[in-house]
């Protein structure tokens, strides 16, 4: 469809290109975050907590989207795919900017959730077209170093934006990065599915690439314990304006808190990077996951024994949300890698599958959670202790079925 340059590009640029993909997921999301209390009072006064729906429903809408960008980007190429979605992304964000109503709203971030999938499918993808194993954990690692800086700048760049204009100002800055981002790979980045290597979307070829999916049961273990991951931190991104502005009194600081929180997962997969082809992707993740869950104990115990002066309980739980968010780096890399490892010859499929299943569960433990909030931070970190505990569990039960053979 569009002429495409041949000249693979360097290992810092490819990784910055990624990074930029990806960001479009974490923009999309972060930069909502500060807009979130100003959009309840004025589109939902009298239910607030409908408000969370802005994440979750830009999720659910990635989800499905990623059903259908998995399977057409084998078919048609990765680029092309990917400049489907941006088109589907850019149209939604602008009609969130005329809506005039929570449910237009709401209905115009499911849209864009779901041309989001385009660049989600296409980076994945794209890391499986050319390496393998550890060395696509390595490379995974890099994207996501760079790409944690964008949930860290986010919430900032989004009050600014709010500040100077209004909400609806946010959606305008969506559509400048995710026209940059496409003119950034359909100018620089060469194809990486050969017209010879792609698949026709046929009831046959949908049927053989869900059974290599499916029916492998450690990738199904995998897609579990995905799930469990990106609910607890969906659930984080969905309260977390709540807790900051009616809980602890610091919605003025939001930004700065998020944004120190955030470098913690920065932190973590550039330390991922480093210690991944020596310790290996199940080792740290499955690890990431336990201390994760050891951590929520810990907080619940010391919040809720009452023997700490309130003024101190905001401190204690930053504390707990930077060690969360450092375990979180550790995980989500790994465990998709894992995942996507045994299925480079069905990649595209496999990242819509393991992409949308995970994300739709992910979604729907992260709804109740986020409606459970009743002003203490409580729900949140039971829901994350529930999330962290499963998924280690899952990551322990998947030893038996490592290299796809029962041991």
């Amino acid at each position: 469809m569009f002429a495409s340059p041949t000249k693979p590009l360097k290992l810092p640029e490819f990784v910055g290109l990624l990074a930029m993909l990806f960001a479009t997921i974490a923009f999309s999301i972060d930069a909502m975050l500060p807009a979130i209390p100003k959009i309840a009072q004025e589109l939902t006064p009298d239910d607030v907590n409908k408000a969370q729906l802005i994440i979750t429903s830009f999720m659910m809408g990635m989800g499905i989207g990623t059903f259908f960008a998995g399977p057409l980007s084998d078919m048609f190429g990765r680029k092309n795919l990917m400049l489907l979605g941006i088109v589907i992304y850019v149209i939604s964000a602008l009609y969130a900017t005329v809506t005039t109503d929570i449910e237009h709203l709401l209905f115009s971030r499911f849209l864009m959730g779901i041309g989001a999938a385009g660049p989600r499918v296409v980076s994945l993808a794209m890391v499986r077209d050319l390496y393998r194993g550890r060395e696509m954990a390595r490379i995974m690692s890099f994207v996501m170093t760079v790409f944690i800086l964008v949930p860290a700048m986010a919430p900032s760049l989004g009050a600014v934006i709010i500040a100077f204009s209004s909400w609806r100002g946010v959606f305008i800055a969506f559509v400048v990065f995710a026209v940059a981002s496409a003119a950034w790979m359909m100018l620089r980045q060469p194809e990486t599915l050969p017209k010879e290597n792609r698949r026709p979307l046929t009831f046959a070829t949908i049927r053989y690439a869900t059974g290599e999916v499916l029916g492998n049961r450690l990738v199904v273990l995998y897609i579990a314990a995905l799930s469990f991951g990106f609910g607890q931190m969906f659930a984080f991104l969905s309260t977390a304006p709540q807790l900051f502005t009616e809980t602890y009194d610091r919605g003025a600081t939001f930004t700065l808190w998020f944004a120190l929180v955030a470098g913690f997962a920065a932190l973590a997969s550039f330390t991922n990077s480093r210690l991944v082809m020596t310790l290996g992707m199940r080792k740290l993740s499955t690890s990431g996951l336990a201390a994760q869950c050891i951590a929520s104990l810990v907080a619940l115990a010391i919040l809720g024994s009452g023997v700490i002066r309130p003024e101190f309980e905001f401190y204690i739980f930053i504390a707990y949300m930077a060690v969360s968010f450092f375990m979180i780096g550790l995980v989500f890399g790994n465990i998709n890698t894992l995942a996507m490892e045994p299925l480079g010859h069905v990649a595209g499929f496999a990242a819509a599958i393991i992409g949308a299943i995970s994300t739709i569960l992910a979604v729907s433990i992260a709804v109740p959670v986020g409606y459970a909030y009743d002003g203490t931070p409580f729900p949140l970190i039971i829901g994350v202790a529930v999330c962290s505990g499963s998924a280690f569990l899952i990551m322990l039960f998947s030893r038996r079925y490592e290299e796809g053979v029962q041991v």
